[in-house]
């Protein structure tokens, strides 16, 4: 399972989705650059998630808050304090720090992973990211790079609730990037320093919190599951009482079988008033809604996570190759089966030969003609059995080849990824096909 994870990694970058960030510099503590085929399906990602939340649910808005706050949001979400810093310890020998819930505990004490040195007595580490506002760098200026977004709707509850004159229950959902100084971030862009959040809370009355929380955990499980997650790679785990999150009445966690062990993908949260009361309290404004101070259920997911997640589903390896048409036939062969909302590339476009001045005219004229409507990409390296690979570990739907045929009948192959078939279609009719496909797969 962990030689997968090498070629996750290794495919990530070759094909680029995922690179390491400030590489040509020798990388930086965890961060990530997402390439061109990154970037096109982590949007189509929080695309899904965006749709689902605004567009398919009732009673859900957006909003998109600053990074930056004033420092006291912080002190009265608890950030600033030990409900959010993890147990450090560090190696008397070889210096290096470790979360403590991440070492395996000895009979009579715990070494050091690294060295076996020696470690500390365990000390709390705030994982809060520090900045300073204006040219003066000294208490006073001092804020902080947000840790999560969810802040940023709870003290704006009041503001969007008075401007789209909404009644409760209702949602506010965010996407944007969050940042936490994690003492041992890892497992590739599975936990990282800079990560990007998807999250919705839910403003609801108090007797109602429990039957929303069974709601959006079931909600929450469905979307992964209708996006391609195989049913035995997901579940859904009850965090007792004595581990939980300290703003949480209930906590369930989405747990993904990542080659690492299953892992947290996005946490269902019932917070109960601890927001609202907190910032109502730290702030003078009185947040009640009716009289009372609301309850609310949140759903909180990594669009990083969620993409390293998509990736590792949809990995194949095909032995003994599916393209029969290349002189040198690979014994494996890879195929990304990625949802068709989530591929990067829906179309490529790829004449027969790039020697026929002809071929590629005509196939640079689909391929313009293609670009309005679909994510497309236009291939003319190497034989056609070598693309089709190409495209088959990219994930792309959809391969449409310009034959000799194709001057003289107007017509293309257009091959389909998971089941190779192949069929010849007009040219003025592949957006309809295209589109039609894309709808009923």
């Amino acid at each position: 399972m962990e030689n997968l994870m090498s070629k996750i990694v290794s495919l990530a970058k070759r094909r680029g989705f995922v690179f390491p960030s400030s590489e040509i510099y020798g990388g930086f503590g965890s961060c990530y650059d997402f390439g061109p085929l990154g970037v096109e399906m982590k949007n189509n990602i929080k695309k899904a998630w965006w749709n689902e939340m605004t567009r398919r649910q009732n009673n859900i808005v957006g909003l998109d808050a600053a990074i930056l706050m004033s420092p006291r949001v912080w002190q009265a979400s608890g950030h600033l304090t030990s409900g959010f810093a993890d147990e450090l310890v560090e190696c008397q020998k070889c210096r290096k720090r470790f979360r403590l819930d991440e070492i395996e505990r000895g009979e009579t004490s715990i070494k050091c992973p690294e060295c076996g040195g020696n470690l500390t007595k365990p000390r709390k580490f705030n994982l809060m990211m520090k900045t300073f506002i204006g040219s003066v760098e000294d208490e006073a200026a001092m804020t902080y790079l947000r840790a999560e977004t969810c802040q940023g709707i709870y003290i704006n509850f009041e503001n969007v609730l008075n401007s789209m004159r909404l009644k409760i229950p209702f949602g506010i959902a965010q996407i944007g990037k969050a940042f936490r100084n994690e003492i041992t971030p890892g497992n590739f862009i599975y936990r990282t320093r800079e990560f990007e959040q998807m999250e919705m809370q839910w403003f609801c009355q108090p007797k109602d919190a429990d039957k929303f929380f069974d709601y959006w955990k079931k909600a929450r499980m469905k979307w992964y599951l209708n996006l391609g997650i195989k049913k035995e790679n997901l579940r859904a785990k009850e965090i007792p009482a004595e581990e939980r999150a300290h703003y949480a009445r209930r906590q369930i966690d989405i747990e993904y079988r990542f080659p690492f062990g299953w892992q947290e993908i996005e946490g269902v949260h019932n917070r109960g008033d601890y927001d609202l009361s907190n910032h109502s309290k730290h702030s003078g404004k009185d947040l009640k809604y009716e009289g009372h101070t609301p309850y609310i259920v949140e759903t909180s997911a990594g669009a990083d996570r969620a993409l390293l997640t998509f990736l590792v589903d949809a990995y194949h390896e095909v032995k003994g190759g599916r393209t029969k048409t290349t002189e040198a036939a690979k014994e494996v062969e890879t195929l990304l089966k990625l949802h068709r909302a989530l591929a990067p590339v829906k179309v490529a476009v790829l004449p027969l030969v790039k020697n026929k001045p002809e071929l590629v005219k005509k196939a640079k004229e689909i391929y313009e003609s293609l670009k309005p409507h679909f994510t497309v990409q236009y291939d003319e390296t190497g034989s056609i059995g070598r693309r089709y690979r190409r495209m088959d570990e990219v994930g792309t739907l959809f391969c449409l080849t310009v034959d000799f045929d194709s001057s003289k009948k107007d017509d293309v192959t257009l091959r389909y990824r998971d089941t190779m078939k192949q069929e010849r279609v007009k040219i003025d009719k592949l957006v309809e096909t295209v589109s039609k496909n894309l709808r009923d797969q």
